[in-house]
């Protein structure tokens, strides 16, 4: 080898095993990737398993959450990551991530409930509305990350509206009872009072269960189809009845503790409020029975 080939070699050799120096650094150079798994609710997950996956160069490495929802995988060649995370009762979650050299990863994850009403559960079997019967969609029951806390939301406060719908009835039932003794020619004051009393207790719960149904979130795109559309149908017929029926019970009472007879729009009083009972209690049915 001549001086002049020499001059060439030295460098080029010194270059190559600096490159080849970075290269293997590169490869096994590692970092930390670690986080917390939660409910949207902010609630820690559990035994959750959470798995990264190297997309260069496709090793994988598992680990579950403790029970504060914490989780740590020391020791990732750094790189770009596919994460995945499964948990009973949770959709799956798949992110990509990041890891560079010396800067450990902190990822905190949100994990979307899977719906527990089946869209095509026998009515038989149910004893409230499915999320169909309120008038979700499929596509909405399994709807996005950002979406479900207000679907989450919205499906909370018409449970309560219904439940609240079916506690009503009772003192409504007990109202229309107590109207024959209120309402006769041999009655006394006590019964008129009674009946009262319980029409108050019935608009009382009545409207509470309406504030729940009217303050209830809207999801864009919801259809209003089936039972829920009959249901909301007959709010317009019972809705103003509950605010008529007090008005006229009260003007009837006065007439009758005034030993009057009951006259005028107090007279109307009787059949306003059965329509209205026929109707709530339709109302009723009509997210009951599946047609």
């Amino acid at each position: 080898m001549n001086a002049k080939a020499s001059k060439f070699v030295l460098p080029a050799t010194l270059a190559y095993l600096l490159v080849s120096a970075v290269l293997l650094r590169a490869q096994t150079s590692t970092s930390g990737l670690s986080g917390t798994v939660t409910s949207l609710s902010g609630a820690a997950v559990s035994a959750a398993s959470v798995t990264a996956k190297n997309l260069n160069t496709g090793q994988s490495a598992s680990t579950q959450t403790d029970g504060a929802g914490h989780f740590s995988l020391p020791q990732l060649t750094t790189g770009e990551y596919e994460l995945s995370v499964t948990a009973p009762g949770f959709s799956n979650l798949i992110i990509k991530t990041m890891l560079v050299e010396g800067v450990g990863g902190t990822i905190d994850l949100a994990l979307t409930p899977v719906p527990q009403s089946l869209p095509n559960a026998p009515s038989s079997s149910k004893t409230e509305p499915s999320l169909s019967d309120l008038g979700f969609t499929p596509e909405q029951m399994q709807s996005n990350a950002k979406e479900q806390a207000l679907l989450d939301k919205r499906t909370h406060m018409l449970k309560i509206h219904q439940k609240l719908g079916l506690i009503t009835a009772a003192p409504l039932i007990a109202t229309v009872a107590t109207s024959i003794g209120a309402g006769g020619k041999h009655t006394s004051n006590t019964d008129r009072t009674v009946h009262m009393v319980l029409g108050s207790v019935t608009s009382d719960l009545y409207f509470t269960s309406a504030y729940f149904a009217i303050r209830a979130p809207r999801i864009k795109g919801t259809e209003t189809r089936g039972p829920i559309r009959v249901h909301k149908a007959l709010a317009w017929i019972h809705g103003p009845g509950m605010i008529l029926t007090p008005i006229l019970g009260a003007l009837a009472y006065q007439q009758k503790n005034n030993g009057e007879k009951v006259h005028g729009i107090a007279a109307a009083h009787g059949p306003v409020a059965i329509v209205t009972a026929g109707a709530f209690g339709a109302a009723l049915l009509s997210v009951s029975m599946k047609f």
